[in-house]
């Protein structure tokens, strides 16, 4: 017999919430534009690509928070 009150893996997942429009999303977002204006309009190539740098580093970081989150909250299930 299996308790039913037991998430499993997929609904805790689920739970954790799934927000397309963060405020990581949206700086990446922003340092793009901004990585392109620096390049074409301005025509500061070096300064261009090293803003576009920027979205990679904060995704990454959000990535990693992320993870964090979902790790702490499988550790609380368990206990």
């Amino acid at each position: 017999m299996s308790d039913t009150t037991e998430e499993t893996p997929i609904e805790t997942a689920e739970g954790i919430g799934a927000d397309g429009l963060s405020p990581a999303v949206l700086a990446s977002v922003g340092s793009v534009a901004l990585a392109l204006y620096f390049y074409y309009v301005r025509g500061d190539k070096q300064r261009g690509q090293f803003v576009g740098l920027w979205p990679v580093t904060i995704l990454s970081l959000a990535s990693y928070f992320k993870l964090e989150e979902i790790r702490q909250m499988l550790a609380e299930r368990n206990e």
